[in-house]
């Protein structure tokens, strides 16, 4: 996820900074699951729509019964986030 996260931001972002964060987490019924972020200052813009690469990555994310969502409007910034059981 890390990895084709960070090569979508070089092709597609015009950024001039990106940052991968990654930490064991605990939601409300206390199970525990790992966040991983990908954050970027491009031109936003990304896209979990059917036919765009990133649904391609959720769809492996969900294979994990994980959950990714992605928040980027137009302008930027791009946030990533791919939620998976630990």
């Amino acid at each position: 996820m890390v990895c084709e996260a960070l090569t979508n931001t070089a092709k597609h972002a015009a950024a001039s900074a990106a940052a991968v964060r990654v930490r064991a987490d605990r939601r409300a019924d206390g199970a525990t699951l790992l966040r991983v972020e990908v954050a970027d200052d491009g031109v936003g813009g990304a896209d979990l729509a059917k036919g765009h690469g990133l649904a391609g990555l959720a769809d492996r994310v969900a294979g994990l019964d994980g959950a990714l969502s992605v928040t980027s409007p137009v302008g930027g910034p791009t946030l990533l986030v791919a939620e998976l059981p630990w």
